[in-house]
């Protein structure tokens, strides 16, 4: 399709979307990242998550597309996004991190339904390796992405209509909501990876949420029983998501247990029953 035609038709190569919440001291590096990239087809989504301070006033000067809505969290933000989004491809950009700015040209010549690339890490603003566990690749990546999220946000490419076979971000999950999608992604396809980092992904903060929320592996036991009940998986990935099932549930249970906090240890003996009795 010819650029005059594309323009014509109000079609855009990439729909960057950022979800943002009371990071006016950060949202400005991320935007101007954005607008760096030597690729330039691109519109810029920000969605205003409830913010009570400056973070609107600091992006109205962009050219950009900002929406407002109540407090409803990171996933009702970035799906809101994607339903908004007219590009044929959808990339995601947290507030507090930035891109480098060959990012969406190098990915773009990849031409895959979903790309995602090596990141430099940034703790309280002192540059940290990455450990063995965190390491990512491309191809088929579910097993590797059973045990921990090895996809940012901040860092893929994808095609707007996978939605329609992976489905959105699942608005009831309050942290693992990426680990919950990317298992749901890659359950079906292969990935792309470029090895060279083109995002830079700062962290420390302490709103991170992360740093919010305890037994994360509660939300993670639920995303792998709903790909356990609902693909289809070669014997082999079926085994490693009941090995990796298994071992969270464990942990879950005698961490419930051991400090009394019993409020979802009915649901995971359900689903621990239900695959292990």
């Amino acid at each position: 399709m010819s650029t005059n035609l594309r323009l014509q038709e109000n079609i855009l190569q990439v729909s960057v979307i950022i979800p943002v919440f009371n990071r006016e001291q950060t949202i400005t590096r991320a935007i101007e990242s954005v607008l760096s990239q030597t690729m330039q087809d691109f519109e810029i989504i920000v969605i205003d998550d409830g913010s009570t301070d400056r973070t609107a006033e600091r992006v109205q000067n962009f050219p950009l597309k900002l929406i407002q809505t109540e407090n409803r969290g990171v996933s009702h933000a970035r799906n809101l996004g994607i339903r908004e989004a007219r590009g044929d491809y959808i990339a995601f950009l947290d507030s507090d991190d930035e891109w480098l700015p060959k990012k969406l040209e190098l990915q773009l010549k990849r031409n895959a339904l979903c790309c995602h690339t090596e990141e430099i890490w940034i703790r309280n603003g002192v540059r940290v390796n990455q450990m063995k566990k965190h390491q990512k690749g491309g191809g088929d990546q579910f097993i590797p992405s059973l045990s921990l999220c090895l996809i940012s946000p901040s860092s893929v490419l994808l095609k707007k209509d996978i939605f329609n076979s992976i489905g959105f971000f699942r608005e009831d999950y309050p942290v693992c909501e990426d680990y919950d999608l990317w298992l749901k992604l890659t359950s079906l396809y292969p990935i792309e990876f470029i090895e060279t980092p083109l995002i830079k992904k700062y962290g420390g903060h302490t709103d991170q949420l992360s740093r919010k929320f305890k037994a994360m592996d509660y939300w993670r036991v639920k995303s792998i029983d709903w790909v356990l009940s609902n693909r289809e998986l070669m014997p082999e990935k079926k085994v490693a998501a009941l090995e990796i099932l298994q071992a969270k549930i464990d942990v879950l249970m005698q961490g419930y247990l051991k400090h009394n906090n019993l409020a979802n240890l009915p649901e995971i003996t359900a689903i621990r029953d239900a695959y292990f009795s």
